[in-house]
Parts: C-alpha cells; structure tokens; sequence
C-alpha cells in the first residue's frame, strides 16, 4: 500500500498545491494523465477548497491524504472545523458555490464524511477496473 500526506496552510495557494502534491503521487504510480487521474484531481481541489473555505479556521492547516493498494484509491481531507458537508443535489443557478460535492459525488466511485477527535475528515475513494491502480499497491509507502 501506498500513503502520502502533507500539512496546507489556511490560504487560497494551498488548493493548487494541494493538486501538485497529488499530480506528483498520481504520476509516481503511473496514474496522471489517465482520466481517472483526472477525476482525482478534480476531487482533490473540491475537498481542499471546501476545507479552505469551510472546514479551517484562522491559523490552522487542512490535511491531504492519499491511500493506493492496488484495487482502489483513497483522498481524504482532514480539517479542525466543526459542522458536516451536506450535499446539496440542487443548487441555485445564482449560487457562485454549492457544487463541489456534486461533483466529487459525481466522480467518485464512494465519499463521505468522518468524525476526527477535533473536527472532520471528508474522503473520496476511486475504485479500479481492470488494474488501473495496480501500480500503487507495488511501491514503496512515500509520505511527506
């Protein structure tokens, strides 16, 4: 099994740092530039951002991990905040938010939402098909 995890702080660059650091782990395990890397990625912008925006209060840090064994592949985000995502399957047209569930719901073959000793963990996992995450199961465990 593959993990690897890293600390963001509270600030709008730590959402398209948060993409790099897993693009870099997707492309280690022969997983960028698939569509289902993409599909990772998008989740992982989803889930920082609602951390950012909803999940980290000032002066804290979100937490991105990413968990491959070879037959799926895990995203979690954890965060100090309180309250629990809701998924709302029918947001206004007006609203410049309110989608990013949708869409993680969407693309993920499984999500939900965890409780933490202090705050929440909002994880996406990404099942394989025919090998597709094969290369994952057989690296060295990486963590930053």
């Amino acid at each position: 099994m593959n993990l690897s995890e890293k600390f963001f702080r509270r600030e709008r660059r730590s959402v398209p740092a948060a993409r790099q650091f897993a693009h870099a782990y997707l492309a280690e395990w022969g997983l960028a530039g698939t569509e289902r890397g993409a599909d990772v990625l998008l989740c992982v912008s989803e889930l920082a951002t609602n951390a950012l925006v909803h999940g980290v209060p000032p002066g804290r840090q979100f937490r991105l991990l990413l968990r491959c064994d070879g037959y799926s592949l895990r995203v979690e985000v954890h965060d100090s905040g309180g309250g629990v995502p809701r998924l709302d399957t029918h947001p206004d047209a007006t609203d410049e938010g309110g989608r990013g569930l949708l869409l993680v719901s969407a693309l993920a073959d499984k999500w939900g939402v965890g409780e933490r000793g202090f705050g929440k963990v909002v994880w996406a996992e990404f099942g394989c098909e025919g090998g597709a995450f094969s290369a994952c199961g057989t690296q060295r465990s990486l963590s930053q």
